[in-house]
């Protein structure tokens, strides 16, 4: 072969090489999320979410954990499809109303917010559920954690799920296998489970999710043996046998608003709050050695869950010409 076709074909492999790590495709079942999605469509999109979740962030912490919560609690129903924005109304029956979400899920107005601001910029271009993934990834750096790229054009549910909703996301007194089935029926398998239980090193709990860990059924006041007991005393002083269900307790009380790695030390010092945490150390030893590893390494923890989130991200979503782009994320526009 002459050196000029040699070098001809050279060129051509290292510049498939080259260009193909940029796409950053993510297969799906209906076509392919990726990154550059929008960049001739709605260039800027990525820069207004940005800077409605920072102002939002800035002005609440909390509202990092309760973005990112949202596309946890969206792409557990129907896959990442921004079914739970949608209100009661015209024929819908609102995933806001199910056990999981009900008094709890919030951050609706700062969607809201961005999906405005995207509809001056690039009408009916920008997806609600997309919106989901990236203020979650934006809430998480705002709090100190990783960040990752995350593939786009998912598009948006002219349904939701009220039995998905009271069925599918896991509840904070379920036993780590129902919770372990619960990731597994998703797709995602234990080191996504503790990964991204992770995201619980940020926000808040209501005294009525761990109640139960505090009193048990004959009412002498111990705690669940699994709780660190000074822990627990601490705990009943805001939430009492009977009222304040609605108390907030941080999920992390060492570093409440900072996403580190506390959340796993916590853990195997006994003081994870919910139920739902506190099983990943005693009830399965793969998770537990998980647990050992993401409280030694924070670096391992947070590379591990912008995978993990890039893949929950990637949950049955909407593509091609399925589901619609909404003008408003509460409600259908066709």
């Amino acid at each position: 072969m002459a050196k000029s076709a040699i070098f001809n074909l050279f060129f051509f492999i290292t510049s498939l090489v080259s260009v193909a790590p940029l796409c950053l495709c993510h297969s799906t079942n209906g076509g392919y999320l990726y990154p550059q999605f929008y960049d001739r469509s709605c260039p800027q999109a990525l820069q207004i979410v940005k800077s409605i979740v920072a102002k939002a962030v800035a002005k609440e912490p909390r509202m990092a954990a309760s973005l990112l919560r949202l596309h946890f609690h969206d792409c557990f129903v129907k896959g990442c499809d921004a079914s739970l924005l949608l209100d009661s109304g015209g024929g819908i029956t609102s995933e806001k109303n199910s056990v999981p979400n009900r008094k709890s899920v919030r951050g609706f107005d700062v969607i809201d917010e961005i999906k405005s601001a995207l509809e001056k910029a690039c009408p009916e271009t920008v997806s609600c559920a997309d919106i989901l993934a990236i203020a979650a990834r934006d809430s998480t750096v705002l709090a100190g954690g990783p960040s990752w790229v995350v593939p786009l054009g998912r598009r948006d549910s002219r349904g939701a799920s009220l039995s998905g909703s009271n069925n599918n996301i896991p509840a904070p007194n379920n036993t780590f296998q129902t919770i372990l089935t619960k990731f597994k029926l998703q797709g995602l398998n234990i080191v996504d489970l503790v990964a991204l239980s992770g995201s619980h090193t940020i926000g808040n709990a209501r005294c009525t999710s761990f109640r139960q860990r505090l009193y048990n059924q004959t009412g002498n006041g111990k705690a669940d043996m699994s709780l660190e007991q000074s822990y627990a005393g601490q705990l009943r002083t805001r939430c009492p046998q009977s009222g304040g269900d609605q108390n907030l307790f941080f999920l992390d009380f060492v570093s409440p608003t900072s996403f580190d790695n506390s959340y796993f030390k916590n853990l195997l010092s006994f003081k994870g709050l919910l139920s739902s945490d506190q099983v990943l150390v005693t009830k399965n030893e793969e998770s537990l050695e998980l647990v050992k590893r993401y409280a030694e390494s924070k670096e391992l923890f947070f590379d591990q869950f912008a995978k993990s989130m890039v893949k929950m991200g990637n949950i049955s979503p909407l593509t091609g010409r399925r589901g619609e782009i909404r003008t408003y994320c509460r409600k259908m526009s066709s």
